[in-house]
């Protein structure tokens, strides 16, 4: 019989059942010399009746599938999180709902109403308070529940996106709890002698021995057990008490002054626990909810350890949301089987022939059961109350008090038959499910690595650009780097021309990934260098099929800016146009050659732009216009001509000209000779356009001759002069021409 304040036990599970009663043997003799060793000694002392550890173990783990799956909720589900949460929820909104409720509700009232005497404010104030607290309540069942939900959610945020995170995220969360849970019991069942042995157990002396060991052997014999576990001993002459472990039963030295049925009722009730691995039951719940036990033991040390209303109090402050967890969601649904156990258990005795001395120590122990009216007592309570076990003892006595005849108790329907590890039909169920996952894992782990991983989308994205193919390059950048790339068509047709010139023999160095980011270090050639640079990249959080999470470069297309005002502006051969203060253009990796206008008196030698992923920005263009070939010569025959064309001209001053005669005469008569025409200097202005002006040192000479009037008549005059040139050539309707200053 275990102590109320003893960890649970949970159902038992089923064993076969020895045909004969056998002596059983003693664990001493079992673990000696010639004994089992390696992991089988770890396991020495087990109960008998399976057939081996595995299936021990499996029917310990998969018998109280409530505890488990309370364990389960409660700590992988962040309830007490949800729980805190939910709380300050409900008081900010509870609050916010007395408020809003109190004020607001009144203001539906109609005007006429609400000014009416008595009616009106009569009516104002049973809306203001009702309001108030019917917002209360709305506020409050509204705020836990917001909370509260957020918290449970919040793991699942990528499941809106990606629905095969929901099944994926769950499955791992119950392989997780699962892994963790085997783990704890295993650990729990291998240092168990570790374990009882700091608490406080100790082996049995040579008197304890003689009056305890022979006591066991029989219930044992009387149970059909062909072994018995270790029997360890605590030094608490107050409590009578016994409780059955994994592999030992430990009693108290208070049970030594018991009579032998009492004593063996005690103990025939544990040898039930033990042979069917309560424990091992209780130690995978426990290992379930491992992070949650964890927790909870924190503010369960301090009000044991420091027993002080204050303390209770400051502990229950801090540690509410993971006790009340505890409380009211974990033991409910673990001590429904715990319960049921101890019924087992009971019946064990009454097997064992021992149903008197288990009666003996109930009725005695009536005075240590408190209240059941609470939750702690009537749901919680991990034994039954003492008088329902009192009435389930009498009815699996032979002769019932009402004269019923009750079905005999058996070692068979007792423990059970635990069967094998798993029948041929399971096993092979699971094996096609485990080839099939191992499969499809491996499909899918095949088509992630050959299609979405970092390296793959650097591939496809300079393999688009080999292809020419701007859209598809495009597709493989982020939507933020997309949208920065402005007119997709344009940038499509720098692309596609024929003079864009693509990276070429691009090698993959390396990638290196952190998390959701990566960096692609690449080598490629463009305009016959190797360049070396660096991509970064990011993971999508959308999924394609659901599955698979593409990767996107961050690195959009590179800024190139263009002057503006040019006619004829080209990039790879296609006209761009630009407004007069210039433009941007976003190019994508690659060489580019940006040309302008081109006339008979300017050409704009074209440029070559290579764009570096990775790159800021491309800079400014600069488009420098020269000469074109005759150029000069064309413009020195325009200038000329308008000489001649002056020269032509019989008047002292020809209009537009650079020359001129004036002595203060009327002239009569003049003609002009150009004796040696000026050089000139050709400064652009633009690709169709340029000033013309003669230096200092080149001037040209004319003579001028003629006859002028004067106050003793016609007199001959020839005048030799310098002149220079200036004024602008344009061209106009493919042609030079010239036109001097001020006109």
């Amino acid at each position: 019989m275990r102590d109320p304040d003893a960890d649970p036990h949970v159902r038992p599970a089923a064993a076969d059942t020895p045909a004969a009663p056998v002596t059983p043997a003693d664990p001493a003799s079992v673990t000696g010399g010639g004994g089992p060793s390696g992991l089988a000694q770890r396991f020495a002392a087990r109960p008998p009746g399976y057939p081996s550890v595995l299936v021990w173990l499996r029917a310990g783990v998969l018998r109280d599938w409530r505890g488990v799956l309370g364990a389960f909720l409660a700590t992988w589900f962040y309830v007490p999180a949800a729980l805190l949460l939910g709380v300050w929820g409900a008081i900010a909104f509870g609050v916010a709902g007395i408020v809003n409720g109190g004020l607001r509700l009144g203001e539906v009232l109609p005007e006429p109403v609400r000014d009416a005497p008595l009616v009106g404010a009569l009516l104002d104030a049973f809306l203001a308070r009702s309001g108030g607290v019917l917002g209360s309540f709305v506020g409050v069942a509204f705020g836990f529940l917001a909370g509260f939900l957020v918290v449970l959610a919040l793991p699942w945020r990528d499941a809106f996106d990606e629905p095969a995170n929901l099944f994926t995220g769950l499955a791992g969360m119950v392989g997780a709890a699962v892994l963790i849970g085997v783990l704890y019991t295993l650990y729990r069942i291998m240092w168990e002698p570790r374990l009882l042995a700091i608490s406080g157990a100790r082996r049995l002396s040579r008197r304890e021995a003689e009056r305890l060991q022979p006591v066991l052997h029989d219930c044992a014999r009387a149970l059909g057990l062909p072994t018995v576990p270790r029997l360890l001993i605590e030094d608490d002459p107050v409590l009578t008490n016994a409780r059955a472990y994994a592999r030992h039963v430990v009693v108290t030295t208070g049970l030594l002054d018991e009579p032998d049925e009492n004593v063996a009722a005690l103990l025939s009730h544990e040898l039930v626990h033990w042979r069917t691995g309560d424990e091992v039951t209780s130690a995978f719940v426990r290992g379930v909810a491992l992070p949650l036990v964890l927790l909870h033991a924190v503010p369960t040390w301090l009000m044991r350890t420091f027993p002080h209303p204050a303390t209770n109090f400051v502990v229950f402050v801090f540690f509410w949301p993971v006790l009340l967890t505890m409380k009211y969601v974990v033991l409910p649904l673990h001590s429904r089987d715990v319960r049921a156990a101890e019924y087992r258990a009971d019946a064990g005795a009454v097997l064992a022939g021992h149903a008197q001395g288990l009666r003996d120590m109930l009725e005695r122990r009536k005075s240590f059961e408190s209240g059941r009216s609470g939750w702690d007592e009537a749901v919680c309570a991990t034994h039954p109350a003492s008088e329902l076990r009192l009435d389930r003892l009498e009815a699996l006595t032979p002769a019932a008090a009402d004269g019923v005849v009750a079905a005999p108790v058996t070692a068979e329907g007792l423990f059970g038959r635990p069967g094998a590890v798993a029948s041929p039909r399971a096993m092979l169920v699971a094996g096609a499910l485990a080839l099939a996952c191992a499969f499809g894992g491996t499909l899918l782990g095949v088509t992630q690595w050959a299609l979405f991983r970092p390296a793959q989308a650097v591939d496809g994205y300079f393999s688009a650009l080999a292809d020419h193919d701007a859209r598809a390059a495009l597709a493989l950048v982020t939507p933020d780097a997309r949208s920065a790339t402005g007119d997709v068509d344009r940038l499509a047709a720098l692309v596609e021309a024929e003079g864009y010139q693509p990276p070429d023999d691009v090698d993959v160095l390396s990638v290196d990934r952190d998390g959701d980011e990566a960096t692609a270090k690449v080598e490629f050639t463009l305009a016959g260098q190797r360049v070396p640079a660096e991509l970064s990249l990011r993971r999508e959080e959308s999924a394609t099929l659901g599955l698979f999470h593409e990767w996107r470069l961050t690195g959009g297309p590179v800024a190139l800016g263009v002057p503006g005002g040019q006619a004829g502006l080209t990039v790879n051969g296609v006209p761009v146009e630009t407004p007069p203060e210039g433009d941007t253009l976003a190019l994508l990796p690659g060489v580019y050659t940006v040309g302008g206008q081109s006339t008979v008196l300017a050409e704009t030698p074209t440029q070559a732009v290579a764009i570096v992923p990775g790159m800021d920005s491309a800079g400014q263009v600069r488009l420098e216009p020269v000469l074109a070939s005759g150029a000069r010569e064309a413009a020195e025959a325009e200038v000329r001509r308008h000489l001649d064309d002056c020269a032509a001209q019989k008047v002292a001053a020809p209009e537009g000209c650079p020359f001129r005669y004036y002595n203060g005469s009327t002239v009569k008569k003049i003609a002009w000779k150009i004796t040696e025409y000026p050089r000139i200097a050709v400064e652009l202005t633009g690709p169709a356009t340029a000033r013309v002006s003669t230096p200092y040192d080149a001037q040209g000479s004319v003579l001028a001759t003629g006859t002028t009037d004067g106050y003793f008549g016609a007199s001959p005059f020839s005048d030799d002069d310098s002149f220079g040139v200036e004024g602008v050539l344009s061209v106009v309707d493919g042609k030079i021409t010239f036109v001097p200053n001020g006109e």
